[in-house]
């Protein structure tokens, strides 16, 4: 045994637990309010996601509209927006990923994505 304890100051660690929390918020904020974009065929269909993955546009150029082939169109909807939801995961995984490791190393945080 210790002399001293050798017991952590609760005091303590409930004040590392809550800045943590208050950092992990405030990650997530700045996510909320953070855009990136996702583009296909060449640009011709962008996708701006906020960080936190919410669609907040998209911009298709003319060239990319065929009356004959909406089915083409569609997928580089598709494939834009799933490449801003990636860079909105990266981002993600940059802001919050040593944030999580800090709240019980590397197992995630329960309703995120990592």
């Amino acid at each position: 045994m210790i002399p001293g304890g050798g017991q952590p100051n609760m005091q303590q660690l409930l004040q590392q637990a809550q800045k943590m929390q208050q950092d992990l918020a405030a990650a997530q904020e700045e996510l909320a309010r953070t855009e990136v974009e996702g583009q296909a065929g060449g640009g011709l269909v962008r996708a701006t996601v906020t960080g936190s993955g919410e669609l907040r546009a998209l911009v298709i150029n003319p060239k990319a509209v065929d009356p004959e082939d909406t089915e083409t169109l569609a997928d580089l909807v598709v494939a834009a927006v799933q490449a801003a939801n990636e860079n909105a995961q990266a981002l993600q995984q940059e802001k919050l990923g040593p944030l999580a490791q800090g709240l019980g190393g590397g197992g995630g945080i329960p309703g995120l994505p990592f």
